[in-house]
């Protein structure tokens, strides 16, 4: 675990509870102003399809939205820096008028089938293509949308959890993957099977 994530999170509220359920409060002191991202967060990240993104409204209110495209979509800009493609939609534009006001993210992304979590906290601004087309540049996009901001985020600091009580699920392009070999000794054997049909028994 990066420290500043606990660092923020960990706020005195937090320490009191701790304090009133385990006798004890953990406050954690920052290692600096950020935590970069590693080559294992990267590497993650790179390989995740979808994530959900909480921000705050103006009302106070926690709001979480789930975000999908091909593998790659959320890119890894640098060590401190993400970025994603943002389209039409429904129109509601919660997400973007939360960071209008409020520009603090937080990432939860999920690979069910390893059984593995991680947290992202970061600082995200929201950039109109039509002002910013060269933000697109290098982005994953999905074929013939259209895309109507980026969304860089500044990455202050992420945490992975543990695998317990994570369920394993599978993608259809993850089963697709792990029957391909069964279907490919189905077909062998019923070519073995179909070649020693054809023979004509021998009398005796």
């Amino acid at each position: 675990m990066a420290r500043n994530f606990l660092a923020t999170l960990a706020t005195p509220a937090v320490l009191r509870e701790q304090e009133r359920y385990y006798g004890r409060s953990r406050p954690v002191t920052p290692d600096g102003p950020g935590d970069p991202l590693g080559a294992r967060e990267a590497e993650f990240i790179t390989a995740s399809d979808s994530f959900y993104m909480a921000t705050t409204s103006e009302s106070g209110w926690p709001y979480v939205q789930h975000r999908g495209g091909p593998p790659g979509f959320l890119r890894v800009v640098s060590p401190t820096a993400l970025a994603f493609a943002d389209y039409g939609g429904n129109r509601q534009l919660l997400s973007t008028g939360n960071l209008a006001v409020d520009d603090r993210v937080s990432l939860f992304l999920m690979d069910y089938a390893h059984r593995r979590r991680l947290k992202i906290l970061g600082h995200a601004r929201v950039a109109d293509v039509r002002e910013h087309p060269e933000l697109l540049e290098d982005l994953a996009v999905e074929d013939g949308a259209e895309v109507e901001r980026v969304v860089v985020i500044d990455v202050l600091s992420f945490d992975w959890n543990c695998p317990q009580h994570i369920t394993q699920r599978f993608t259809l392009a993850e089963v697709e993957a792990a029957v391909a070999p069964l279907h490919r000794e189905i077909e062998r054997l019923r070519a073995l099977v179909g070649e020693g049909g054809s023979q004509t028994p021998q009398g005796g």
